[in-house]
């Protein structure tokens, strides 16, 4: 008897490895800041076995000619998205991007990365009507009961912000989820390309991360709220919402 549960044991270990092999990607996420991590982007990757790879080109990191990716993550930053072409490693993103779009990539970006990716396809990046600091909810729209990301959401999804910009939208870009503050918080520029401008990736620790290197960002104003309003959220279940996120993306077919 215990010679045969060895034997399914090990069946069952190789076929998880095959499985496994066969489902994992490789991820290229790019990040803009020491201080602005891939949050639980990470976690989940790691969860699912896929081949992580961070890429740092604000640190000197020559990592921005790569085409051996999958999926394309682009993080946030304190850069500006209207600077990318007089900013050389911002450029080489934003031309990265075009190139990862017209192979038909899975791409994401959250708040920059959602700005650069508009740039990538001719849309400027534009002020937010209001500056968000903090956790508001966004109004998904009625398009989104058919969409692959979005359908198993409610009209209302809790989310994290920490901008003043917006990304811009082209003539066929979708408009997803607006906040009070803000028009353009969730844009689909493709049927693999998708801009958030809010965050779902932080964590706590991120947030208290933020606070403690971006102190002027803290100025009170309509939608900006205070450090304690920000450390008493439910961040696990924005987390949550994340991972269902990427679930559905990286099943694109």
């Amino acid at each position: 008897m215990k010679k045969r549960a060895m034997i399914v044991l090990t069946i069952i270990f190789f076929l998880n490895v095959s499985i496994g092999g066969k489902d994992s990607m490789n991820i290229l996420c790019i990040t803009h800041e020491d201080f602005e991590t891939p949050g639980v982007i990470q976690e989940w990757a790691e969860r699912n076995q896929h081949n992580f790879n961070v890429c740092k080109p604000y640190a000197g990191e020559n990592c921005l000619n790569k085409d051996d990716f999958d999926f394309l993550i682009i993080m946030g930053g304190s850069q500006s998205a209207r600077d990318y072409v007089v900013v050389p490693y911002l450029n080489d993103e934003v031309n990265l991007i075009r190139k990862a779009i017209e192979n038909n990539k899975r791409i994401i970006g959250f708040c920059l990365g959602a700005q650069l990716i508009g740039e990538a396809l001719g849309a400027k990046t534009e002020k937010s009507p209001e500056k968000e600091i903090g956790v508001y909810p966004i109004t998904l729209t009625e398009q989104t009961i058919n969409d692959p990301l979005l359908k198993y959401f409610s009209e209302n999804l809790l989310a994290i912000h920490w901008h003043n910009d917006m990304p811009g939208i082209t003539s066929s870009a979708q408009v997803f989820g607006y906040s009070a503050g803000c028009p353009r918080q969730i844009i689909k520029y493709g049927e693999r390309v998708y801009g958030f401008q809010c965050h779902l990736e932080i964590t706590k620790e991120g947030i208290e991360t933020m606070i403690q290197h971006c102190p002027e960002d803290l100025v009170p104003s309509a939608y900006t709220q205070s450090i304690e309003e920000m450390l008493k959220q439910d961040y696990e279940s924005i987390n949550q919402a994340m991972f269902r996120i990427l679930d559905s993306l990286s099943a694109l077919q």
